[in-house]
């Protein structure tokens, strides 16, 4: 690079392209794929670039991957359709890390080529079962869960009893927000209000990580029912809003079940109690 730019510096595009084209710097490599996406650039470079963080070997060292792991997340920020197959293949990569950026990126794509690999992952014997020190899973299945649904709903995929099944298991996780995940997922799929029962049951478990998990999943698949029990949860008035937002723009329609009608004035309404 033509001049060194300190940790923290604002930058621009071009400054950021340049960061991420050298290979001296790991960490100014892993802030440039993060602020590309942050930014949506639509420089025709960024999108190659990006790929090419991407191909990493499973020996990589932990450098190579941190930089994986943030080309990961902004080819999903940036929809990037060319990095269908490299995220599908990142899904295999041995770090845990990679595979959650890859999932979450996935789902963003909504790619119903992607559903089968995701399915094939989350359902590996002892994927959801504790693995080393007990602080990850085997899978970030938390992550697959909510790109499943997030794909079917995104090409409104009219499933069925023998696709649902598999995710069912999820909802009696020992994780709470694997349980919500898995909720969220088949709420998302089926339209069924039944499976917005254990989100909105999480919004009252005693620890406020479970609350805010729950609030965020809601909001995500747009469940409006659920708009009065977000708006009294005992959380964040900053993470309410983002939920209730999300409904307001987001809701969820499937096979024209859910009436939009005159709530959005009423969910506008609670968000401005929580101003």
């Amino acid at each position: 690079m033509d001049k060194k730019i300190l940790p923290g510096e604002p930058i621009n595009e071009v400054e950021a392209l340049q960061r991420l084209q050298q290979q001296e710097d790991p960490s100014q490599r892993c802030y440039a794929a993060w602020w590309l996406g942050r930014m949506r650039s639509q420089h025709p470079e960024v999108i190659p670039l990006l790929l090419k963080a991407l191909e990493i070997k499973p020996t990589a060292t932990e450098a190579a991957i941190a930089v994986a792991r943030s080309a990961a997340r902004s080819l999903g920020k940036l929809h990037a359709k060319t990095a269908l197959a490299p995220l599908i293949q990142a899904l295999l990569h041995p770090d845990h890390g990679l595979r959650e950026a890859a999932a979450r990126s996935l789902g963003e794509l909504g790619d119903s080529k992607a559903i089968k690999p995701l399915m094939e992952r989350l359902l590996l014997p002892g994927a959801d079962e504790p693995v080393g020190n007990g602080l990850h899973l085997g899978e970030p299945c938390e992550a697959l869960l909510e790109a499943i649904g997030q794909i079917c709903i995104t090409i409104k995929f009219e499933t069925n009893q023998d696709f649902q099944q598999p995710l069912e298991r999820f909802l009696q996780n020992k994780r709470p927000v694997v349980a919500s995940a898995a909720s969220r997922a088949l709420l998302q799929i089926s339209g069924n209000p039944k499976w917005a029962e254990p989100m909105l049951a999480l919004l009252e478990h005693p620890q406020l990580q479970m609350r805010r998990a729950a609030l965020m999943d809601l909001g995500a698949c747009g469940w409006r029912p659920a708009a009065e029990a977000i708006s009294c949860c005992l959380a964040e008035n900053s993470l309410k809003l983002i939920a209730l937002r999300n409904l307001v723009e987001q809701p969820l329609i499937i096979s024209g079940s859910i009436s939009l009608g005159a709530r959005e004035q009423q969910l506008l309404a609670l968000m401005d109690k929580l101003l």
